[in-house]
């Protein structure tokens, strides 16, 4: 039916077992994204090129795991705001109480980061230096928050 080149990423679909899972368990989903240009997020909580998203249905609203994007509204020191993450910009899925989850591999796009480096400092786009790329980084690791 498919060829090799066409089988649809698996990621959406253990992403949405892995939040259904979650959920039934009692636990809060989390979502780790590797951020880049084409991540709507409120760039003020993104450290060091990630944020962490708390995906849970209490702390969401018009929830949509899509196969493309994970689309949803949730505050943010009290603003409401529109999230957008493409699905291969997800790092990880995992339960808040426990660690346990998934990871998965995101490609860095060098045009990506440097544009995500322009947008998060004023102060680079003010001097005629050159931005400081961004740290290489391996494998993504999982690290818990509390």
């Amino acid at each position: 039916m498919f060829s090799d080149t066409e089988l649809p990423s698996t990621r959406p679909y253990l992403i949405r077992a892995l939040y259904e899972w979650c959920s039934e368990n009692g636990f809060t989903p989390y979502v780790a994204v590797k951020v880049n240009a084409s991540v709507q997020v409120p760039r003020e909580y993104v450290q060091g090129g990630e944020i962490v998203l708390n995906v849970s249905m209490d702390a969401t609203s018009s929830l949509k795991l899509g196969n493309e994007f994970i689309e949803f509204k949730a505050r943010f020191g009290g603003k409401p705001r529109e999230i957008m993450v493409p699905v291969e910009r997800v790092m990880a899925i995992y339960a808040r109480e426990n660690g346990q989850g998934m990871a998965f591999p995101v490609a860095e796009n060098e045009d990506d980061a440097q544009a995500l480096t322009a947008v998060n400092s004023p102060e680079s786009q003010d001097s005629d230096d050159e931005p400081t790329p961004p740290p290489v980084t391996g494998r993504p690791a999982l690290t818990r928050v509390k």
